[in-house]
């Protein structure tokens, strides 16, 4: 990997969540699943008004509870995904992270994984996180990167600077 900067940290499952939640805004099948879920909850509350006013309030209740079920599912998978991937990530320990020029290398205590800028071609940049992902024709890959595991607050702005040679700032 050559010389890079160094991150040193635990998972925390509101990182975990965070980063899923970016990456998640950064496809367009999200946008597309969470405005397919408003729009059967608005059409199951119209047809249920229309049940409503032609005397059946059993099948309005239930139409407008379908469409509260539809919206809650799609708002849940980030949660759920992030629930995944903690107990995943959270059960490896404390993870050390090395990015550089040729990309990152991330191991724990039973992995060891080396991921190309070729792959992660995307970042985005939070108060807490450093988002890489993968670019729109390979998935929803993604990798973080907590700027609470850097040793020296000015290596956020080296990590930046590589990230910035190498990648693509959303």
């Amino acid at each position: 990997m050559g010389e890079g900067v160094e991150l040193v940290y635990s998972a925390e499952l509101a990182e975990v969540n965070e980063a899923v939640r970016v990456r998640l805004r950064a496809t367009r099948w999200w946008r597309l699943l969470r405005w397919t879920a408003r729009g059967a909850c608005a059409l199951s509350v119209l047809v249920a008004g229309f049940a409503l006013v032609s005397g059946d309030p059993a099948e309005a209740v239930l139409l407008a509870f379908l469409g509260l079920v539809a919206v809650a599912a799609a708002e849940l998978v980030p949660w759920a995904t992030a629930q995944s991937l903690f107990r995943l990530i959270g059960s490896q320990g404390e993870a050390r992270a090395v990015v550089g020029e040729d990309g990152g290398r991330w191991t724990s205590r039973d992995t060891d994984t080396t991921i190309r800028w070729a792959l992660l071609t995307r970042y985005v940049e939070t108060p807490r996180l450093f988002v890489l992902f993968t670019d729109r024709t390979s998935g929803t890959g993604l990798a973080y990167l907590p700027k609470r595991g850097l040793a020296d607050p000015a290596d956020a702005d080296r990590l930046r600077a590589i990230l910035d040679r190498n990648t693509v700032r959303v």
